[in-house]
């Protein structure tokens, strides 16, 4: 009993430890938020659809959008031009949806200048194309309809530009996407812990009124609090999520008849790190234990598992120490937590 206890304080140690660490973060970026007298831009969250997102300008010294292609996650299909087309023709003759099935595809060019590919910037001239269409996602491995739509769809782009595709054989390309799914999908991680109300139950205004003072804003959904990653345009490092139906109703005008102030009542919230999304050096899992305690002390709420039972101190360790091997894992495959790469496959 004793050397349980010695540990069981020395774990409390090393908590408090990361907990003063990450807390102070945390007040700073709501500090910042405090100050900024203009209205907050929306975070982009990762998604597979539409188009390309922009990439972190450091990864490259120009300040143009960053090409989203990557040969480990995408089936590329080159385009020869005998000559540099400009963006403008190209951008005419886009397909109107970037999906094939429930896949996202992109179509870049190599800029005659720079020699750097890239999304179609108008003013620019490219001198060869290419296409690339997502191997895998959480929907799972591309197939063969996906693709030949995929084909289909930049064959109709080549033919406008001018362009002559050569596409890789749809069997080769289908059997890569069962490979990488199998080998990624085990390494999907999404942590979830629930806060169930000891007592009374919350509003959805009082839940986001303790979260703000750890840094949450709201996101782009109704009912979804995010922690913001270090710099704009990354994904969250945190979600915190509530009913979205009490959400709405807690949206409606003070003194609205229609307004139903038993709908906005409620008694639990769920926490969520998306493991795959934020890299190991921003310490995600620390925060995500931090703000899953701070929270149920604020909140008068336990801690929970998705089987209703209390997590508990060893639990929250054993778990800390699996996902140190998720991200060993992740990153041997080229997949590192928190790359543009490891975003992309694990969205949608």
């Amino acid at each position: 009993m004793k050397l349980s206890a010695a540990l069981a304080l020395l774990s409390l140690f090393v908590l408090l430890a990361l907990g003063l660490k990450l807390a102070w973060r945390m007040r700073k970026t709501a500090a910042q938020r405090t100050t900024d007298t203009a209205p907050p831009a929306e975070r982009v969250e990762p998604a597979m659809g539409g188009e390309p997102l922009a990439e972190p300008a450091s990864l490259r010294s120009a300040p143009r959008r960053q090409a989203r292609l990557d040969a480990l996650i995408d089936a590329i299909v080159p385009m020869a031009l005998e000559s540099p087309i400009t963006a403008e023709l190209a951008i005419a003759h886009l397909p109107p949806s970037r999906r094939a099935g429930s896949k996202a595809f992109a179509i870049e060019g190599l800029d005659a200048d720079s020699g750097n590919w890239e999304a179609f910037t108008p003013g620019h001239r490219y001198g060869e194309l290419q296409a690339g269409v997502q191997l895998a996602s959480r929907s799972g491995p591309l197939n063969d309809i996906e693709y030949s739509e995929f084909v289909q769809k930049v064959q109709a782009f080549a033919d406008a530009v001018g362009a002559s595709p050569d596409a890789p054989d749809m069997l080769e390309v289908v059997a890569r996407a069962r490979e990488l799914d199998g080998l990624s999908s085990p390494l999907d991680a999404q942590l979830t812990a629930t806060l169930r109300a000891n007592g009374v139950a919350w509003s959805v205004a009082y839940v986001q009124q303790v979260a703000s003072k750890l840094g949450f804003v709201p996101g782009a959904v109704p009912g979804r609090l995010v922690l913001p990653g270090a710099a704009d345009g990354e994904p969250p490092v945190l979600v915190l999520a509530v009913d979205s139906q009490a959400a709405l109703a807690s949206m409606a005008e003070p003194g609205d008849p229609d307004a139903d102030t038993a709908a906005t009542a409620i008694r639990q919230c769920t926490l969520v790190l998306d493991v795959p999304q934020t890299p190991a050096s921003a310490e995600p899992f620390p925060a995500w234990h931090l703000a899953a305690t701070q929270l149920a002390i604020d909140l008068d709420a336990t801690v929970i598992d998705d089987q209703g039972q209390p997590i508990s101190l060893r639990a929250f360790d054993a778990i800390g120490q699996e996902l140190n091997q998720l991200y060993g894992r992740l990153a041997a495959l080229d997949l590192a937590a928190g790359t543009p790469a490891a975003r992309r496959l694990f969205s949608g």
